[in-house]
């Protein structure tokens, strides 16, 4: 097991996860609280990744995040070195790569709380703000946890988007998922299906939460999108 590669996707993850839960939270309830084409397109773009091969998504990011376009150098003038072939870089892929799973699950969850509950906050005086705090989100607790497994798994088995980005760098951009494509081209299937079984059981068990919650509307709704 290369422990380097471990460490560094539990690392990638995590990060991801906590970003886009920040990321997420507020979009999914723009999205919920109104229509138009402005938020069809949002939602069009939010899910893009979804049927994008990661490869495309890779090859672009790649290209914007390099030294000949503009928001590149800006980049590099910010942060003093390329995003490309670092973690940043990584980073940045995995959350953009990773955003729907954090989204869909939010908005559905959002939208199946009863719009009663939230009129009654507010006619109590509840400003906005408030309505989703302590209203909202409490009734959507499993959306929330939802979406938290799903973007973590989904980061957790990256590997289009990483290996575009990152390269294979080990110690460094080298995740579980190129460590075990790196195994295999070197026929060494001994320790893939070791890397292979992790990636598997983490998989597994991130479902199984999933289907272990109760199975109200929203929970079957989220379920029903996503898996």
């Amino acid at each position: 097991m290369d422990m380097e590669a471990l460490w560094l996707t539990l690392r990638l993850a995590l990060t991801t996860t906590a970003v886009l839960l920040v990321i997420a939270l507020p979009l999914a309830w723009w999205i919920v609280s109104g229509r138009g084409l402005g938020r069809a397109l949002v939602q069009a773009i939010v899910a893009l990744p979804l049927v994008l091969p990661p490869t495309v998504l890779g090859f672009y990011l790649l290209v914007m995040m390099g030294p000949l376009t503009p928001m590149g150098r800006v980049l590099i003038r910010v942060v003093g070195h390329p995003l490309a072939f670092s973690f940043a870089g990584l980073l940045v892929g995995s959350v953009l790569y990773s955003l729907p799973f954090a989204v869909q699950p939010l908005v559905s969850g959002f939208s199946a709380v009863d719009a009663g509950y939230l009129e009654a906050a507010a006619g109590l005086g509840a400003s906005p703000a408030q309505v989703f705090r302590t209203v909202t989100l409490p009734l959507s607790r499993r959306s929330l946890l939802t979406s938290a497994v799903l973007t973590f798994t989904h980061t957790v088995g990256e590997f289009g988007v990483v290996l575009m980005l990152g390269g294979n760098i080990p110690g460094a951009t080298r995740t579980l998922s190129i460590s075990l494509y790196d195994r295999v081209q070197e026929f060494d299937y001994a320790a893939a299906n070791q890397t292979a079984l992790l990636l598997v059981g983490v998989a597994l068990v991130s479902l199984f939460v999933i289907y272990l919650l109760p199975g109200r509307p929203a929970a079957r709704a989220e379920r029903g999108e996503l898996v």
